[in-house]
């Protein structure tokens, strides 16, 4: 299968700069696989499609505030701390990376903390650089204070202070993603109070949303493309809870691909039923057509960029021939892409 058939015209305008007023008044695609039909509303419409019995799988990890700007040489620098190594040790990206190479010094918020480039082969493998903040405390306790969010590359302004709450999922519990799962960001607490209402059951998982997520395909046979890892945990009581849901008939829905990942990673089918397999580790699964899903009913989703992973997940879901037929209807009624963008909901 080639990249190029995973491809598709985006106007650069609908790529959405900030959020709408309210998280659940986005729009709602809402794709049928049964009928292959399309219908459209608004986010909190998404009530309306729920049973009793069935079950939101939803990824609770939180974005930390990772985005650094500092100085090095007297020349302004930008930075993400992309993966703790150790109390104060970070692999990072830096912008312009030329100004930092190792025994090179970084300052932050007016000289208040320091950090020292290392030299790290590891790191230089990856294409990113070590550095070491030079103090007692963990620079983690002063990320809120310091640090901003590491909004995505296609979002094109610098984060503002009301990203902070908006670029965050209202359930978010487990820091330690750099990209938010966007597709739960449309959610509120009076929608998930109407959820528990209906006895629809809340249940979460954790994949910490890396670098790879942005990362483009560089290859044009998919199957040759190397998929990027991310950490994920599954407690045994989710899968306890995920199980019972099946078993009793109701539908999963995984909000989000990154909680996909998870039930993919996670799920096995037994004779005459799912079976999840609690614990924590790296996935780097990787979901195109024509693959056969295991644990996901519902799939939740915001629109992805063209020949990525991403679209090719939700294309195995629904089938590339639908898939594609809906991104051209979304483009034509102009609504929002990508992680401030609209919703779509794959029945």
């Amino acid at each position: 299968m080639h990249i190029s058939e995973f491809d598709y015209d985006l106007p650069q305008e609908l790529i959405a700069q900030y959020p709408v007023q309210r998280r659940d008044q986005s729009r709602l695609f809402i794709v049928d696989r049964a009928t292959g039909k399309f219908t459209h509303g608004r986010f909190d419409d998404i009530v309306s499609l729920l049973r009793t019995g069935d079950a939101l799988v939803v990824n609770d990890a939180q974005v930390k505030p990772v985005r650094l700007t500092g100085l090095a040489a007297e020349k302004p620098v930008d930075v993400l701390l992309v993966k703790r190594c150790a109390k104060n040790r970070y692999f990072i990206k830096v912008k312009p990376g030329k100004k930092v190479r190792p025994g090179a010094v970084i300052t932050f918020a007016n000289g208040t903390y320091r950090a020292i480039c290392r030299e790290s082969s590891e790191a230089f493998a990856q294409k990113m650089k070590l550095i070491e903040f030079q103090q007692d405390q963990d620079i983690e306790d002063h990320l809120n204070d310091i640090g901003m969010m590491p909004l995505p590359p296609y979002i094109k302004r610098p984060p503002e202070k009301e990203d902070h709450h908006r670029y965050q999922t209202v359930y978010a519990r487990a820091p330690g993603a750099i990209a938010a799962p966007t597709a739960g960001l449309h959610f509120t607490q009076e929608i998930l109070s109407a959820c528990a209402a209906m006895k629809v059951e809340q249940i979460s998982v954790t994949l910490d949303v890396g670098l790879g997520t942005f990362e483009p395909m560089k290859v044009e046979t998919i199957t040759d493309h190397v998929m990027h890892s991310e950490h994920y945990h599954l407690s045994p009581s989710s899968a306890q809870r995920i199980e019972s849901v099946r078993d009793r008939g109701g539908r999963i829905w995984a909000v989000g691909t990154t909680a996909c990942r998870v039930l993919e990673t996670c799920g096995r089918i037994e004779p005459g039923r799912l079976a999840m397999r609690p614990g924590e580790g790296d996935t780097d699964i990787f979901i195109y057509p024509p693959y056969a899903f295991k644990a996901v009913d519902v799939l939740v989703t915001n629109f992805h960029f063209p020949r990525t992973t991403l679209l090719m997940l939700i294309c195995a879901f629904a089938g590339k021939e639908l898939i594609m037929r809906a991104y051209a209807e979304a483009v034509r009624l102009k609504y929002r892409f990508y992680s401030y963008g609209d919703c779509m909901v794959i029945l």
